[in-house]
């Protein structure tokens, strides 16, 4: 079966849908971690001496397999020369 087609049964459950919507913060997070890392053009083991972590806590965040504390994660905003932004809306 291809993405698309498997995309389609997917989304036809409502439960699945639910857990998508309650994870939507913790991938946008993800994600918008590796695209400063890669616009800084940094490998993870760049950044995780930046921040003073190993390369596999930075694998294990960028995989969703980690679930990092506000201080870990403005850690890797400001070695990235970024700021941690939170809001709720």
């Amino acid at each position: 079966m291809k993405w698309d087609e498997a995309k389609k049964v997917i989304l036809q459950n409502d439960e699945v849908i639910q857990e998508l919507k309650n994870n939507e913060a913790e991938y946008k997070i993800i994600e918008e971690i590796i695209m400063a890392r890669k616009e800084k053009n940094l490998t993870q083991k760049d950044l995780a001496v930046l921040v003073g972590t190993r390369q596999s806590n930075i694998s294990r965040l960028e995989s969703g397999n980690y679930n990092p504390s506000l201080e870990f994660l403005n850690k890797i905003a400001i070695a990235m020369g970024k700021e941690l932004e939170i809001r709720i809306v």
